[in-house]
């Protein structure tokens, strides 16, 4: 047995150790089985593309098909998928055992804590092995009278794949809109219900983003209609209830393809806005909620480089903008002076080595999100007062969320916490008096005790000099810091979007096996504020993979994890993080996990016909610059692949990936094999009915955490 499994609890150590002893066989064989077995070679088809007078030959073009028909990639995907299972078979009893033991820590019948909108209390629960949620409502805080909104397990029965979104109650609480996905394309049908006669509308939107916001009037509702190839949510239609969707009025439609646009409702009830959103831009247009018949109008000129946002809070607008602060600021303006930024006042000033992540307004009180040193912190404001309170949480590293608060007259906070070492854990705080009031905390069934685990916040240096910031949490008996642990190092990486400390019940079955789990802050999150992502986007984008890189080196040489036992792990943006980094330094890792990996990026930024091709050109750039087509050319994973070794590596994709298409992972890895001198595993994994969030259900994609686990702890037994 693996030395890693010395220290852990008596209980693991015998479950574990039946295991290993009812599998020697099977491994053996598995062994025998696996040296005979062979993997899938895909037929060449030289595709030429030129551009800049450069010509590149993709000899696996041929793969794309939109249509998701053709019965020859149907039948390679199929192939695909039966090497994987066959390679992996030798592992189906750890992959049960760790599934067991995921599922055995999640309590069955949970319910969320109630948030108030209206005259309402909205809700949701799970129950026994239901795989999916129950919404309810009810007029008081403690449920006593709740009502089922929607049994989404009774949706879901008909279909592999089921996904609900944007539920939305009318103002006068009678109906309720949702929208729901049968294919995992994120393109949704809008459906209506009479909720006091349980009983569906004859209304119905097609093609929507699955998302409404009422009119004031209980019958006029705005959506967004998404193009059904590039998948763009670029028109807004006003629907009547009772009336075609044919005969919808189009309201606004985003001609600019770099744009995506968006709803929502003022928190005073008043507006509904229409957000216009590119990576380094951003607008908003205003429609009275009252009038059925408005127009929208631009809450101020849209800028090159000016990203804003709104609250409205009576005769008030509050703005959480860029203009003249490179972490942002929030300022003020009375709906007389709209559109004109001479008038706007300062509310949080700017601050060069402060980010102001998020805000709520409330009748009488602001609260701030900010981000110093990669650390968040709540500020609670008194506006008529100005007195001010910080709030103080016990870890050094954590994640905060601010929701649910949804009224104006709220006499407290909500906010989410969660590090990781201690389960998500839900809070009311007194606006007044400041006093914490713990609702809930997610249970962790079994033996878990927070106090066996430990987590550490450090700096790694990057090769530029820059300071790398890294997360880390291991289990206090089986960690040593002297390069033995097995390493598990994630990170994503772009957008600016930041991955802060959280809990994972599934992360224990990692711990308790004695990884060292790490999250790297690298270049292109906004985890040191707003420079740290414009130093890891565009032709500063190399940055992402060397910051990645120089903190495994580190974390090895510190004695965090044993140099020959690491393990990365990427999906999406990540998994065009895990394919650059496996052509650049192959030799440091023993497995890599890619999920739904962006990996053919000049391919696809060269192609506007591609879902959400347009909106990327402020992250990634526009290769039809050359500038940017040489940059991107130099690290794009699929072109960058070349005949050398690799690591072990798992990709997983889902057919109707609405995101990265489904061809981008399955060309890498023919690539791949192509190419490839060694002998190491290279498996991949289609979910013939998922899109890019994986399979739908809360028990359902345990088993993909299940399998990608599995397949690092088999690696290190050979």
């Amino acid at each position: 047995m693996s030395p890693i499994l010395s220290k852990i609890t008596l209980s693991l150590f015998v479950s574990s150790a039946m295991l290993m002893t009812a599998c020697s066989n099977q491994h053996n064989e598995a062994t025998t089985t696996m040296a005979n077995l062979t993997a899938p070679i895909a037929k060449k088809i030289p595709h030429e593309m030129v551009i800049h007078n450069h010509t590149r030959i993709d000899d696996y073009y041929w793969m794309r098909d939109d249509s998701r028909t053709n019965p020859e990639i149907l039948a390679h995907l199929d192939t695909e998928n039966d090497y994987t299972a066959a390679q992996l078979k030798h592992t189906e009893a750890m992959q049960e055992l760790i599934f067991k033991e995921i599922k055995g820590r999640i309590e069955k019948d949970d319910s969320s804590v109630p948030t108030k909108k209206g005259d309402f209390y909205y809700a949701s629960e799970m129950q026994g092995e239901n795989e999916y949620p129950i919404y309810l409502r009810s007029s008081d805080v403690i449920g006593s009278n709740s009502q089922v909104l929607l049994d989404v397990n009774e949706l879901a029965k008909a279909h592999d794949y089921y996904q609900v979104s944007g539920l939305s109650a009318s103002p006068n609480g009678k109906l309720l809109a949702y929208g729901e996905d049968t294919l995992s394309r994120r393109i949704y049908t809008v459906q209506f219900k009479d909720i006091a006669a349980n009983t569906l509308l004859a209304d119905k939107l097609e093609g929507t983003n699955g998302t409404v916001v009422w009119g004031n009037d209980n019958k006029t509702v705005y959506y967004i209609k998404k193009d059904p190839q590039t998948l763009l949510g670029y028109q807004v239609f006003r629907h009547t209830l009772g009336t075609p969707q044919a005969s919808d009025e189009m309201v606004y439609q985003e001609n600019n393809k770099s744009y995506y646009t968006g709803l929502s409702k003022s928190k005073d009830d008043s507006s509904v806005f229409i957000w216009h959103s590119s990576t380094e831009a951003s607008g908003i247009s205003i429609i009275d909620a009252n009038d059925a018949k408005a127009l929208p109008k631009p809450f101020i000129a849209r800028e090159e480089g000016h990203e804003y946002s709104l609250t409205k809070v009576h005769d008030w607008y509050y703005i959480h903008t860029n203009w003249q602060a490179t972490n942002f600021r929030l300022m003020k303006v009375h709906k007389t002076h709209i559109g004109d930024k001479k008038h706007w006042q300062d509310v949080i000033p700017a601050n060069d080595t402060v980010k102001l992540e998020d805000y709520e307004l409330f009748t009488d009180h602001l609260v701030y999100q900010q981000r110093e040193q990669g650390v968040s912190r709540i500020t609670i404001e008194q506006l008529s007062t100005g007195k001010k309170q910080q709030l103080s949480f016990n870890d050094s590293a954590y994640s905060l969320d601010l929701y649910g608060n949804n009224e104006l007259d709220n006499k407290a906070l909500r906010l989410h916490y969660a590090s990781f070492t201690t389960p998500g854990t839900h809070y009311d705080i007194d606006l007044t008096t400041f006093k914490k009031t713990q609702l809930k905390q997610t249970k962790v069934l079994g033996d878990f005790n927070s106090n066996n685990y430990a987590s550490e916040r450090i700096f790694v240096t990057a090769r530029d000099g820059k300071q790398v910031p890294v997360s880390l949490v291991y289990r206090k008996d089986t960690f040593k810091k002297d390069s033995t642990n097995p390493l598990y190092q994630y990170a994503y990486g772009s957008y600016g979007h930041t991955i802060d400390p959280y809990f994972s019940v599934s992360r224990l079955s990692l711990l308790d096996r004695g990884f060292v789990y790490a999250i790297a802050h690298i270049r292109g999150s906004e985890m040191l504020g707003r420079p740290w992502y414009e130093d890891g986007k565009k032709l500063n984008k190399m940055n992402t993979f060397t910051d990645f890189i120089d903190v495994t080196k580190a974390l090895t040489m510190q004695g965090y994890g044993d140099a020959d036992k690491v393990f990365a792990v990427g999906g999406s943006a990540g998994g065009l993080l895990m394919g650059a980094v496996v052509n650049m330094a192959p030799e440091l890792y023993k497995g890599v996990a890619a999920a739904v990996p962006f990996v053919d990026v000049v391919t696809t930024m060269l192609d506007e016909s591609i879902p959400l091709t347009t909106n990327e050109f402020k992250e990634w750039g526009n290769p039809k610059d050359k500038v940017y087509y040489d940059y991107m050319l130099s690290y794009s994973p699929y072109d960058q692949v070349s005949a050398q070794d690799y690591p072990n590596m798992l990709v997983t994709t889902g057919l109707h990936d609405s995101q990265v298409q489904y061809f981008e992972p399955m060309k890498w890895v023919a690539k791949l094999r192509d190419y490839k001198t060694d002998d190491k595993v290279l498996l991949f994994k289609t979910d013939m009915e998922a899109g890019h969030g994986g399979a739908s259900g809360r028990f359902k994609s345990i088993h993909e955490t299940a399998l990608q686990y599995s397949f690092f702890i088999d690696l290190l037994n050979k």
